[in-house]
């Protein structure tokens, strides 16, 4: 489908780690409602056939696939640049990519003699290409005429885990990399509202996909449907008055996640003159 056929009202919407898993139910959703969509994903052998099978069976929809990094500042930008040069906009980014670490991001592994180094790639991936998602997001969005209904100028979904809202001491680096993007998504959400860009993260329970070391992990598991997840997405894509929310994804329901309360109104006095001054 070229770009003069696309259905009036198409998006221009980037999905990271959109050629599998979590993702690959994120980039057929927006597929299903005739957007164009960008795969960006590491794994450049089945990357393009799965962008020809989802526009396949969505022919209204434009999808292709672009190899790309995330952990990588330079290879990221130089993809988003061409995305927005091919589409002329960005208006989602589903910044989405992630590992579990596999067992390597336990930091309390009985070492030898002498301690052995963190591996931390799982951090990389999932909070500093998290990170670098955003970035350029709020970049090419901040080019974006506000919608003429809504004031929006973009929406940014972030997947972090309900492993960022509990602790997971399985795997704490996993934890650390998706505390950090609840934290990223609550403490950007107030700045990027007042441009018309809406940030949000999504906190599923444990959903079948491809990070997981093997299948068998699920076997004892309440696993939570891919269909809740993308309610979550359809639940910030439609309400662009959610910013800075963070939505647990868990069995049949979403559920939206308070931050913290203020521990007393000192914590929060200091708190909102940071927010006043503008700077820390």
């Amino acid at each position: 489908m070229n770009e003069h056929s696309r259905p009036s009202g198409a998006k221009s919407v980037v999905v990271t780690g959109g050629a599998s898993g979590l993702g690959l139910a994120m980039t057929a959703h927006f597929a299903s409602q005739g957007h164009r969509v960008t795969i960006l994903d590491v794994n450049a052998e089945s990357g393009p056939g799965v962008a020809a099978e989802v526009a396949s069976q969505h022919p209204q929809a434009t999808v292709t696939f672009k190899k790309s990094d995330v952990s990588s500042w330079n290879d990221l930008a130089a993809v988003f640049k061409e995305i927005y040069q091919e589409a002329g906009r960005i208006d989602i980014v589903m910044a989405n990519a992630g590992i579990s670490g596999q067992g390597t991001s336990n930091l309390a592994v009985e070492d030898g003699d002498e301690p052995s180094e963190p591996k931390l790639k799982t951090l990389d991936v999932n909070l500093t290409g998290t990170i670098y998602s955003v970035k350029l997001a709020i970049h090419y969005m901040q080019k974006n005429q506000p919608d003429p209904s809504t004031g929006s100028k973009g929406s940014i979904i972030c997947t972090a885990s309900n492993a960022g809202l509990y602790a997971f001491p399985v795997a704490p680096l996993y934890a650390a990399s998706k505390f950090g993007v609840i934290g990223l998504v609550r403490s950007l959400g107030p700045v990027l509202g007042r441009q018309g860009i809406q940030i949000n993260a999504l906190a599923p329970a444990v959903l079948e996909s491809n990070i997981a070391p093997s299948k068998e992990l699920f076997k004892n598991m309440i696993i939570t449907p891919k269909s809740t997840l993308i309610r979550g997405v359809a639940k910030f894509i439609e309400d662009p008055g959610l910013c800075g929310c963070v939505a647990e994804i868990h069995g049949e329901d979403v559920t939206l996640r308070p931050p913290h309360d203020f521990v007393d109104v000192h914590s929060r006095t200091n708190l909102e003159t940071f927010w006043g001054l503008g700077y820390a």
